[in-house]
């Protein structure tokens, strides 16, 4: 059984989830934009990496808690 922690779900077609199997991070991002991707990470410093340039905190000027609750969400996987 992995251990599956959810980011973030706005609805069904907006979401990111991130499965832990053993060492490597399985991160899966669904947008109704742009479909699902899934990105393979193997270490969580990879994976916050990859978490800081995705999400810039300009990209929430004016909803800097939302930004503040994906951040922890990533720091507790």
């Amino acid at each position: 059984m992995f251990k599956k922690h959810l980011i973030y779900k706005k609805d069904n077609w907006n979401m990111l989830t991130v499965e832990v199997q053993g060492k490597t991070l399985i991160l899966r991002e669904i947008s109704d934009q742009w479909g699902e991707e899934a990105h393979t990470f193997i270490s969580r410093p990879e994976m916050m990496h990859w978490a800081n340039n995705r999400f810039k905190r300009e990209q929430f000027a004016g909803n800097e808690e939302e930004y503040e609750a994906i951040m922890a969400a990533f720091k507790e996987v």
